[in-house]
């Protein structure tokens, strides 16, 4: 389901989709052999106030969530870095296009192709912490049925003429706490992280997915939520009996 890709952070996949703890092994074993990080900020085409349609997982209802972000920004306070407030926290899914190519109504069809496509609701654990070349961030799992959310996203705008820039194979899924604002050199900060990847871990209950407007505010990501489309409820996949 997933490829190597060395643009991709981890560049390779975890040996299993299903297990977080290999999962959370693995973000950790590719974000500990950094050498530097790099300031997330300076990537091209995402200046400040730049604008496009993504596909995001966002967590407005989860204290639990919430407190164990805080918990780790506050314990990274001396590295400066940018952290994501609570209302800003989210797993990306992929980009969809920019605001000057796509219609409400355009975006109203996405919705609705996605709805008939979309798999059924399922939870994730957020795991220890961990990182990437420019951020601070949870790893995630189990993997397998957020690549085939990424998927059934990614066919559904197939069909209305939105071809995404990256496939499935290189989707690594992650959620940010924190930015990398500057260069610098990784083995202070994964130093200090370590203890704090003893904190318990998270249970998160995704039963839907939001269509956003994404735009950059500084050093912050903000969003308003153009559609929301429910995930097929667990007892109903695969169809009634009878």
């Amino acid at each position: 389901m997933l490829s190597a890709d060395p643009a991709a952070f981890p560049a390779e996949p975890p040996a299993s989709l299903n297990d977080p703890v290999t999962i959370a092994a693995h973000d950790w074993a590719a974000f500990s052999a950094l050498d530097e990080m790099i300031d997330h900020w300076s990537r091209p085409g995402w200046s400040d106030g730049t604008r496009a349609y993504y596909w995001l997982l966002t967590f407005p209802d989860a204290p639990a969530l919430i407190d164990l972000a805080q918990r780790c920004q506050k314990a990274l306070e001396c590295f400066c870095l940018d952290p994501v407030p609570a209302h800003g926290l989210h797993i990306t899914l992929t980009r969809v296009g920019g605001p000057d190519a796509l219609t409400h109504r355009q975006l109203e069809t996405l919705a609705n192709n996605a709805a008939d496509a979309l798999p059924g609701a399922f939870s994730l654990r957020a795991m220890p912490l961990a990182g990437s070349r420019g951020a601070v961030r949870l790893s995630v799992g189990p993997w397998e049925p957020l690549v085939r959310l990424h998927a059934a996203l990614l066919e559904a705008g197939q069909r209305v003429g939105f071809a995404s820039k990256k496939p499935t194979s290189v989707f690594r899924p992650h959620l940010s706490l924190a930015y990398n604002n500057r260069r610098r050199p990784a083995a202070p900060l994964t130093e200090a992280i370590a203890p704090l990847r003893s904190l318990h871990a998270v249970d998160l209950d995704v039963a839907e997915v939001q269509l956003v407007e994404l735009r950059r505010c500084g050093a912050e990501y903000r969003w308003d939520v153009v559609e929301s489309v429910p995930l097929m409820a667990p007892d109903l996949i695969g169809g009634s009996a009878g």
